[in-house]
């Protein structure tokens, strides 16, 4: 009975991310809105890693999962979009709560340039679902947050990425 419980969950996890959701809606001033400094994320040998270094940046947190197909689908379009704004002031991460060992293993099956992280709190964040991607401008205030596929290397995405460096 429990198998057949994490199997529903898991297929409506993927049913729900896989919206495919691709509008460029800043966030409401909400306070319920999640702050940079609440975002609990680790290096994969577990070391905390404190956002405030990233002041003055802007930062790209792609909340993602080995087994969430879209996720997977994204990544290429990150990487392009990663070599497009190569030359901007943006750090990209990418959060998955999984265990070290399943990010080890995914980062050693692909090749791309990505700084993974864990992410210790995603009920927090109020993430729904996955994939989910947040971006914070350089004072650290939340300007971005969706849930769904997006082609980032679209143009309009990297004018939505640019736009979020103001």
């Amino acid at each position: 009975m429990r198998v057949i419980q994490k199997i529903t969950l898991i297929i409506l996890i993927g049913i729900i991310s896989c919206k495919g959701k691709n509008n460029n809606e800043a966030v409401s001033d909400n306070q319920s809105e999640p702050d940079i400094n609440k975002v609990s994320l680790t290096d994969l040998k577990g070391n905390s890693i404190n956002l405030k270094k990233y002041k003055g940046k802007t930062v790209f947190i792609n909340f993602w999962a080995t087994w969430c197909r879209p996720c997977l689908e994204e990544m290429p379009s990150i990487a392009k979009a990663m070599e497009i704004l190569k030359d901007k002031n943006i750090e990209f991460l990418f959060a998955s709560n999984e265990t070290p060992d399943q990010i080890e293993k995914f980062k050693a099956n692909h090749s791309y340039p990505f700084n993974y992280v864990r992410a210790e709190n995603l009920e927090d964040l109020n993430i729904m679902s996955l994939l989910t991607t947040f971006i914070f401008n350089p004072e650290g205030k939340l300007v971005f947050s969706d849930m769904g596929y997006r082609k980032w290397d679209a143009q309009e995405n990297i004018d939505l990425i640019l736009n979020s460096t103001k």
